[in-house]
């Protein structure tokens, strides 16, 4: 259903088209497809009605269901990118999705009008199938990756929203189907989040609609709690993951089209197909993942996710991937008004004069679940602090772990060596109550006896801290600059580098004019830090 509303701007502008959305019947997936046409507000017809009435087109994105009883002409949609899997179960069986014999030509006879392929060797393939379909083919390209090639632009953007920052943006991609990811490697999601330093790499979850449909949202979200509470993103399904890879850095991938589109927008691609009886040999998807790094298997990961993550992306080259996406995608830039001249003449209507173009992929959304508490690996070299953060519920050695109060549960705050509050926005209502920095690290250290060190984040550059000693020292944080833009560190990661500096070396800064510099190492960047004691003003400071 995805696929139709992506192709929606070949009309827009003309007042002669009405636009009327159905479902064919059979789908295991016809509830979430309902919901996705009912969430942009189109107008549906009952399954039963659309059978009574004849049409001026008929759009589909698939050929499986009873399309032949659909009256009026009917144009097959370009779905995936291209004809890389076969469905066990499906058909033929021994076919590849979209150009099995059974639904291309049930009963001898081509299912649609017009089949819009997206590159010149589908026509061929379809050919060895269906002779007569390929007559009726024409080469448009893909919709669907217009609006990733038209929002690339926005990635800077897209990063934003998603509070990426400075870190690495790591799309993990499954399919579905018992090949797909999540069925073969489920504990991956966890250990994207689990063994990856938090101020190094974002990880994102994009799921294939069949898999969230098949699965239920909700269970679906509770298999992955673990790894949603450590900072997993879940894309959503419409939009939203192609806005995730158009911010990408890297997409490790099992043998879904996703992986092709990502390639089209030239992104780092890691293979974590473990081989099966879906993939077709020499497709574009085989070829793409045959000359990609592979994620070794689950059992062989521990220690070496991120450096084989940093070697891929080490090892990419411009315009790499993109050579296997040529080979699944033509006409790029082009597609929609190639489709719009082939659905055009079947109306027999001249098309609008202003351009087809593709819609720009709006942000996508950040990650409800923040992680509030983190086990802290610190490494001290005279004043150079390096900082690794990993998730609360990480068995590996830690030095500290570091809780936001108010966020993280109360059994993190009361194991936490550093407790830290983030200064609130002002609420909507006039009435408000807040407590200095001073009042609230002196409270938070009476409370929670176990509890080293308390601050307050005031910004992004300028924190309090109050240690068991109970001297207030400000600590400002300066961003780390690099060629085309400055970098800015967690508040938080910095705090954990001040603390476990503070505790080798008690006492420190004491004098009322002494100022103490630190480096702090964050997510392989520098970002100095000076220590001051905290002035009569910045003590009063609220939070």
């Amino acid at each position: 259903m995805h696929r139709l509303l992506d192709v929606l701007p070949v009309f827009a502008g003309d007042a002669r088209i009405r636009r009327l959305f159905t479902l064919v019947p059979g789908s295991d997936f016809d509830v979430d497809a309902l919901a996705a046409i009912e969430r942009v507000h189109a107008r549906t017809i009952p399954w039963d009605e659309a059978r009574r009435r004849s049409f001026d087109l008929i759009l589909a994105a698939s050929p499986k269901g009873d399309l032949g009883l659909l009256h009026g002409d009917r144009v097959l949609l370009p779905h995936g990118a291209g004809f890389n899997k076969t469905i066990r179960g499906e058909g033929s069986g021994d076919s590849a999705s979209g150009l099995d014999p059974a639904y291309v030509q049930p009963g001898g006879h081509p299912v649609s009008t017009l089949y819009a392929l997206a590159h010149p060797s589908q026509v061929a393939r379809l050919a060895a199938v269906s002779p007569p379909a390929a007559r009726q083919s024409a080469v448009v390209g893909d919709p669907t990756l217009e609006r990733l090639l038209a929002s690339r632009s926005h990635r800077d953007h897209y990063r934003a929203a998603l509070g990426t920052g400075g870190r690495k943006l790591i799309v993990l991609a499954s399919t579905w189907g018992p090949e797909s990811l999540l069925a073969r490697r489920p504990a991956l999601p966890a250990q994207l989040t689990g063994r990856l330093p938090h101020d190094r790499y974002q990880p994102v979850l994009i799921v294939h609609p069949n898999e969230r449909s098949r699965t239920g949202a909700l269970d679906l979200a509770e298999r992955l709690a673990p790894a949603l509470d450590a900072g997993l993103i879940l894309a959503g399904p419409y939009e939203e993951w192609a806005a995730v890879l158009v911010a990408a850095d890297a997409v490790i991938t099992d043998h879904g089209s996703t992986a092709l589109y990502a390639a089209a927008l030239d992104r780092t691609v890691i293979a974590a197909y473990d081989g099966g009886d879906e993939l077709i040999p020499g497709s574009p998807m085989a070829e793409l993942l045959a000359h990609s790094p592979h994620l070794a298997a689950p059992g062989h990961l521990e220690g070496s996710l991120a450096a084989a993550i940093d070697a891929a992306l080490d090892a990419h080259r411009p315009g790499a991937t993109r050579t296997f996406a040529d080979t699944a995608f033509a006409e790029q830039g082009h597609a929609l008004e190639r489709l719009r001249e082939e659905v055009y003449g079947l109306l027999g209507l001249d098309p609008p004069a202003a351009p087809a173009t593709a819609r720009l992929l709006p942000p996508p959304a950040p990650s409800v679940r923040v992680p509030a508490a983190f086990a802290v690996r610190v490494h001290i070299s005279g004043t150079d602090v390096r900082v690794e953060r990993h998730p609360a519920h990480s068995d590996a050695p830690a030095h500290h772990l570091a809780a936001e109060h108010g966020t993280a549960s109360e059994r993190h705050a009361q194991s936490a060596g550093l407790l830290y509050r983030r200064s609130e926005r002002p609420a909507a209502s006039p009435h408000r109550a807040v407590r200095t920095v001073a009042a609230w690290t002196a409270g938070v250290l009476d409370s929670y006896p176990g509890c080293r060190t308390a601050s307050g984040v005031l910004s992004p550059s300028l924190c309090v801290v109050r240690t068991r000693s109970g001297a207030l020292l400000t600590v400002r944080i300066s961003p780390c600059r690099e060629a085309d833009r400055i970098v800015h560190a967690d508040p938080a990661a910095v705090l954990s580098a001040v603390h476990a500096w503070l505790g080798a070396h008690p006492g420190q800064p004491v004098a009322a004019t002494a100022v103490t510099e630190i480096v702090c190492r964050i997510g392989g960047r520098l970002f100095p830090v000076r220590l001051s004691p905290t002035t009569p003003d910045e003590a009063e400071l609220t939070l």
